[in-house]
């Protein structure tokens, strides 16, 4: 069959979704049998999302290949329960520079190259190389922002060239939030409809809406957006807040989304159901024990508000891991200056502390001394690549005795650096090349018969992936196993420290990979699984 295209744009606000309809959408019409994939175009300058600050944009997902690229794709993952590549992802910065690098190879063959149609046909390209990539028979494309955003303009051009080249196989989905305000108590559409003709502006009719909003949509509101926004009543869609976004395929299809659209495309449903999808999504709710999770990171806070958005992928893993233990996860946000003001007593009631990625110096004393409490208080603990690295010098200095360990990336003066960096990436430094130079994707780690990790996976070889510049430094190697610390996986040729841990605990294991870009809503990841398995026998 001729692959079919879903663009999928936001109107009035960002922030709202958009990612979790796009994942949401490929799974329910995956549950009708169809090989779905999705694309996230960003209309960043950045070449990818690697240098963008997690406290502005969120946390960097990486695929499986080696990109950091928006979290969004690790939504499609969770969802779809299938890698996504770097073929689909895309950035204007990405984007301009291929143009840019084929002008100057003269694949243009010497003629004048303009923004239109130059870069919509490059954006083109892209999503068909992605189509051939992943075999998809439905590829949906999410253009980041909104409608009415300068930037998006381009992206705009190339879905609308597309639709006209084969109307047929190209349908437009448009998320637009109603704002519900204080002071009036009533739905607005306004905004939508405004939305609506930015987008008509640019050559584009939307063939459903999808309208979010903290409740769901009656039909007064129903019919109005149809009147004023020219399209069927029955092709607005309400998608109403929901406890767990794992519940909204189930929402959509009580409008019977994935019908509809296949209904435009002429497509028929094959075998499939969402019956599994809905199992797990019921227990998820339904778990009466919950498990304190305290998350001890630097990128919670910004000014008065909390963004979890920079560890979205281990909060989803979490989760993962508690509905399969049959609990519900409440999520404490432990910023290190709190513990810099309150001292550790404030992690007294956690079952369990996760210290996830991070970067530089700022708070690491604090983990450090958040760890020295789970590590003597015999309290569940999980560290994840910078985790590991903090958990490392809080064992060389307050069990090995070298009082003033540090990583090279925190001090670079360090008198003992158990944590250093290669020297490959010395050079990266020097040259001040930072994108893109780091250790990212999945790279092999051979585990150690007997230890935890190695019951947990109960294998003996693995690929997890990776993003991170400081490596473990093997000159200490030999007395911090002497002391107690056990490396659990290595590096094929045993030159790289992949994950450690310590016996007579409950639960402590440190990873230079980051197995929460792994974990999937209907896989959950064998060491989350695990350690929230530790955390819930702490509360008996």
């Amino acid at each position: 069959m001729k692959t079919k295209y879903i663009f999928v744009m936001g109107g009035v606000m960002s922030g709202v979704g958009k990612g979790i309809a796009v994942a949401s959408i490929a799974k329910i019409l995956q549950s009708k049998g169809y090989r779905v994939s999705a694309i996230k175009i960003d209309p960043y300058i950045n070449v990818d999302a690697g240098t963008m600050n997690p406290m502005e944009h969120g946390e960097a997902f990486v695929t499986e290949d080696g990109l950091e690229t928006d979290q969004d794709l690790g939504n499609y993952e969770r969802f779809l329960n299938q890698n996504i590549y770097k073929t689909n992802y895309m950035t204007t910065g990405s984007v301009y520079q291929a143009v840019i690098n084929r002008e100057r190879n003269l694949e243009y063959g010497g003629r004048c190259v303009e923004v239109v149609p130059d870069i919509p046909n490059e954006v083109i390209d892209r999503i068909k190389k992605a189509v051939r990539a992943t075999k998809s028979e439905i590829m949906i494309i999410e253009i980041g922002g909104t409608v009415g955003e300068y930037q998006n303009m381009l992206f705009l051009e190339a879905a609308r060239m597309m639709h006209l080249n084969s109307p047929e196989d190209v349908i437009f989905i448009m998320l637009s939030f109603l704002p519900v305000p204080s002071k009036i108590g009533e739905m607005k559409t306004k905004p939508t409809q405004q939305a609506v003709r930015t987008i008509n502006s640019a050559g584009i009719q939307p063939d459903f809406i999808l309208a979010r909003g903290a409740v769901p949509l009656d039909k007064v509101r129903k019919r109005k957006i149809s009147i004023f926004c020219n399209l069927n009543e029955n092709d607005v869609i309400s998608a109403p807040d929901v406890t767990s976004i794992y519940d909204i395929p189930m929402n959509f299809e009580k409008d019977k989304l994935a019908a509809k659209i296949l209904e435009k495309f002429d497509l028929k449903a094959r075998k499939g159901d969402l019956k599994l999808w809905t199992k797990a999504a019921k227990i998820m709710k339904s778990a009466k024990k919950t498990v304190n999770i305290g998350l001890v990171g630097k990128y919670f806070r910004t000014g008065q508000f909390i963004l979890s958005d920079s560890y979205i992928s281990v909060i989803e893993a979490v989760k993962h891991g508690c509905w399969i233990n049959n609990c519900r996860p409440n999520f404490h946000w432990i910023n290190t200056d709190e513990i810099a003001s309150h001292g550790v007593k404030i992690l007294d009631k956690l079952d369990g502390v996760i210290v996830p990625q991070g970067w530089g110096s700022r708070g690491s004393e604090e983990m450090i001394k958040a760890i020295q409490y789970c590590r003597e208080k015999k309290k569940p603990y999980f560290g994840l690549c910078y985790g590991m690295q903090m958990a490392v010098i809080e064992f060389a200095r307050h069990v090995c005795k070298l009082r003033k360990a540090n990583s090279e990336e925190a001090d670079p003066k360090t008198p003992h650096p158990v944590i250093h960096i290669m020297p490959n990436q010395k050079e990266y430094l020097a040259k001040k090349q930072y994108g893109g130079t780091i250790r990212l994707g999945a790279w092999p780690c051979v585990l150690k018969k007997g230890t935890k990790i190695y019951n947990i996976y109960q294998q003996e070889k693995i690929f997890e992936r990776h993003r991170h510049r400081y490596e473990f430094n093997n000159k200490y190697r030999e007395m911090m196993v002497k002391n107690g610390l056990i490396i659990g996986g290595t590096s094929p040729d045993d030159k790289l420290v992949e994950a450690i841990e310590l016996n007579n605990h409950p639960f402590f294991v440190g990873t230079q990979f980051h197995p929460e870009y792994k974990s999937r809503f209907l896989e959950p990841h064998p060491l989350f699984k695990a350690f929230i398995k530790a955390c819930l026998h702490k509360i008996k």
